[in-house]
């Protein structure tokens, strides 16, 4: 009678786990479907569309967890966000989700692109992002309204962009990548910080840059010390800054520190007090970002971000420096599908064309112009 009550025993148990199972499995069904329903967001940012489907052939390589990839993309700079895609694409067997945040009117040639070319089995989401965000947040000056490019914004609402994930690699459209972004994306935050940032200084590709570059890397060149708001902060006039176009992001801890909202604020001080530095080095977006996250963030590792490509500096790159490079950053006036970049033979590498045949490669035309 011993036996028969183990086994009974065995019984009871076998059958609990298997209603506690059950139950944690309804649980996570309705939790997921109240998550779905309620993904509205305050934001405006509405989700176009969501490709699951991973081919095959690739779902039996490629790893589960999905990494999320936060990339901008305006219509006139489609295919560099095209390009930064393919090369991210093809360099990984992670399952890589691209999170494409765009304006409205680009939404159709964005589809069109990516459904009609070599880029079909991506899996991505189109999200539109709402300009009205930023109002009151930044100066817009009438003789120069074109300036004002509210998607280099997009990377101050992470959260809201990719609200279930708890971590996202935000890049820039003028980037390529050499190796797997997994090894970008696993860099390790120390904890308290929401982000981790290639540092301008002892970043491997300023021993090429620095020169004669002035203030151009420390915080002077990006805020004004003469402002009274700046000072009271405290932060060091030569304090190294860092490059806001390629960072991981622990997005918990961005909503725990609520990171969106103090950029928020130091925006809109900005617009009442104009506390950037006159001789602005770099975009506005950075200012911001240098406040919030001073002496508390991690870094990557240099060679993810390896910058300058879109400057002269780029021309004094050895090829084996630009091959070794695990992303590389065409930063600055040049731009690799425009006129005089430098390497942009390697970008043109990953560049799909456009099945439209509205984003042309000026590079072409001026080459054959100058021949003649």
């Amino acid at each position: 009678s011993s036996k028969f009550s183990v086994n009974i025993s065995i019984l009871v148990v076998a059958v609990v786990i298997f209603l506690l199972v059950l139950h944690h499995n309804f649980l996570g069904l309705s939790d997921f479907l109240k998550r779905e329903l309620s993904d509205s967001n305050p934001l405006g940012l509405q989700p176009i569309d969501f490709i699951p489907a991973v081919p095959q052939r690739l779902a039996d390589e490629r790893n589960d967890k999905e990494i999320s990839v936060v990339i901008a993309a305006s219509d006139e700079r489609l295919g560099g966000a095209i390009a930064a895609m393919n090369s991210i694409y093809r360099h990984t067997k992670s399952n890589v989700v691209f999170y494409i945040v765009t304006l409205n009117d680009t939404v159709d040639h964005l589809r069109l692109w990516l459904s009609n070319t070599a880029l079909k089995n991506l899996r991505y989401r189109i999200l539109d992002f709402d300009p009205r965000v930023l109002e009151g947040k930044v100066q817009v000056d009438p003789q120069k309204a074109d300036t004002l490019k509210p998607l280099t914004f997009a990377r101050f609402y992470l959260p809201n962009l990719v609200p279930h994930a708890e971590k996202a690699v935000y890049v820039d459209d003028d980037i390529i990548v050499q190796d797997d972004i997994l090894e970008l994306y696993n860099t390790p935050l120390k904890p308290g910080h929401a982000a981790a940032f290639s540092d301008d200084c002892d970043s491997t590709t300023n021993k090429v840059a620095v020169r004669g570059a002035g203030n151009q890397y420390n915080y002077i060149g990006f805020l004004d010390y003469k402002k009274e708001t700046i000072r009271k902060l405290a932060m060091k006039a030569n304090t190294c800054s860092f490059n806001p176009g390629v960072f991981v992001a622990n997005l918990t801890e961005w909503k725990l520190q609520n990171i969106t909202k103090q950029l928020e604020k130091w925006m809109a001080l900005n617009v009442a007090e104009e506390l950037y530095s006159r001789t602005l080095a770099g975009s506005i977006t950075t200012p911001p970002l240098l406040i919030v996250f001073y002496k508390q963030h991690s870094s990557i590792d240099p060679m993810w971000n390896v910058r300058h490509l879109g400057s002269s500096a780029g021309k004094r790159y050895s090829p084996q420096f630009v091959k070794a490079a695990k992303l590389l950053h065409w930063n600055g006036h040049f731009k690799p599908w425009g006129r005089t970049a430098s390497y942009a033979e390697v970008w043109e590498k990953w560049y799909v064309p456009d099945p439209t045949g509205k984003f042309s490669l000026l590079r072409r035309h001026s080459e054959a112009y100058e021949a003649k």
